[in-house]
């Protein structure tokens, strides 16, 4: 009886937190990061396709190099509050310095949060840069904190 009932209490905690409607559509805001990456800070616009896909565009303007770049992201819910999300996701940039572009893949993952009652999201996230122009280098301190307006 016992294992039946924690079974069924399982699969209803589960239902109910994958359940949930998005928490935003859009959002816009800026990104705080660490200075060596390309897109370290940079105004960051969050666009959902669905409950779980979302492309991050991101335009830098601090940090060592003025840089534009794209994530493809796909965020997974946490069930213990309503509007946290895990996410991972892939894309690449674009950056000029000095006289030189810098070109290459990104990789990300993160924690999102939603508030519930004000339009605001926070991002915490980790996004390596592997730079293939001019030379290779591999960038591994991309940490950032996003804070977005968010529209449904």
């Amino acid at each position: 009886m016992y294992k039946s009932l924690l079974a069924v209490l399982l699969v209803s905690a589960l239902a109910i937190g994958n359940s949930q409607a998005q928490d935003y559509k859009l959002g816009l805001g800026i990104r705080f990061s660490t200075y060596a990456p390309t897109l370290s800070n940079a105004v960051s616009v969050k666009y959902f396709f669905n409950e779980k896909s979302a492309v991050d565009a991101l335009v830098s303007f601090g940090g060592s190099r003025f840089g534009i770049g794209g994530l493809y992201e796909v965020h997974t819910p946490v069930n213990a509050t309503g509007g946290f999300k895990w996410y991972y996701g892939a894309g690449g940039y674009v950056g000029f310095q000095d006289h030189e572009t810098y070109l290459g893949p990104t990789g990300v993952i993160g924690l999102d949060y939603k508030f519930q009652n004000i339009p605001l999201n926070l991002s915490l996230d980790w996004k390596p840069e592997l730079d293939i122009l001019p030379r290779i280098n591999f960038v591994p301190d991309g940490f950032g904190l996003t804070a977005r307006f968010t529209i449904q």
